[in-house]
């Protein structure tokens, strides 16, 4: 399946440079372009491209809200690409449902793989600041720290063991393939369970499924308890 892709950042060198590395792939069409992030909210309803790839800072409308503006709509998956590694507007980026962030300096392979991954329905973070980032999340939500203990059973009420255990995974940043690995099933099956837990969930992407996790404390594949 050809992953088609919308490269949004307000500078055209990056854009050409960005379109250089993704097209050394087969696999994936550079389908657009925008120069800023009203035109990148309009080209995703236009195109329906699989995956955005927005920069955070641009003129006329930040990634931020074109990323909000595109998940909303769910036209697309969003891929933030950024400077900075843990500034305001990534973890603003997250809640709005992107569905991951790499940094900038990412090298040609890491881009393709994540681009290959977020078109399938993964969330990737840059691998440098994942726990970094995690933490930070949890520490920014409001409330963070009260309420139900982590692990209570009816914290995760409406999933089943297996959705648990799945959730658990999630929260370790592990891929499909690495799921059905642990838990000795189909990446098909391992889809399913992964669509089940977000919707059950609220969660508009892997990213903050595995925040909800992490914020329970659930980031080691264990069965749910019994009731």
């Amino acid at each position: 399946m050809t992953i088609r892709v919308l490269l949004a950042d307000d500078h055209g060198a990056v854009r050409a440079g960005l379109r250089m590395l993704l097209e050394t792939d087969p696999g994936i069409e550079v389908v657009g372009e925008a120069a800023d992030g009203e035109a990148a909210v309009a080209n995703a309803r236009a195109l329906r491209p699989d995956v955005v790839l927005m920069d955070i800072r641009m003129p006329r409308m930040d990634g931020v809200q074109a990323t909000e503006a595109i998940v909303a709509a769910a036209s697309s998956h969003v891929l933030v690409l950024t400077t900075f590694d843990l500034d305001e507007y990534v973890l603003a980026a997250l809640r709005a449902g992107a569905a991951g962030f790499l940094l900038k300096t990412t090298d040609g392979p890491s881009l393709v793989d994540a681009v290959r991954r977020v078109g399938a329905g993964e969330g990737v973070i840059a691998p440098e600041v994942t726990r970094t980032l995690l933490d930070a999340f949890v520490a920014s939500r409001p409330g963070s720290g009260e309420g139900t203990e982590a692990g209570e059973p009816d914290q995760f009420g409406d999933l089943t063991s297996r959705e648990c255990e799945v959730l658990a995974c999630i929260g370790r940043g592990w891929s499909n393939q690495e799921i059905s690995r642990a838990l000795h099933i189909t990446e098909a099956t391992t889809k399913s369970h992964v669509s089940r837990v977000l919707a059950k969930l609220g969660c508009r992407s892997r990213v903050q499924a595995a925040i909800v996790a992490r914020e329970a404390g659930l980031t080691e594949p264990v069965r749910k308890p019994q009731a």
